[in-house]
């Protein structure tokens, strides 16, 4: 949907904070490039796979940037637009 309709970026609001690496640590970007590496290593797994396919196909599709970010927290979608840093994990390509 989001490549239909030409958007520029994709945010998925979910219930985790992003993808974290084998130590735990919150991986803030990923490219679409190594997502494969990332699920044979186990880095990405269960129910974040279908998430990050899902940013993937909109890649695919012409979307600029993909996100994950924690739904639960507040102000989320703002935190992820309007700040530099942002918060969560972007997949880009």
């Amino acid at each position: 949907l989001a490549a239909e309709l030409d958007a520029v970026k994709l945010i998925l609001l979910t219930d985790v904070e992003g993808v974290r690496d084998a130590d735990g640590r919150l991986l803030s970007t990923i490219r679409e490039q190594e997502i494969e590496t990332l699920i044979k290593d186990g880095i990405i797994s269960g129910g974040m796979i279908p998430k990050v396919r899902c940013c993937q196909s909109a890649l695919a599709g012409g979307v600029g940037k993909a996100h994950i970010i924690d739904g639960r927290q507040e102000h989320a979608i703002l935190l992820e637009i309007f700040t530099h840093e942002g918060i969560g994990t972007e997949i880009v390509k």
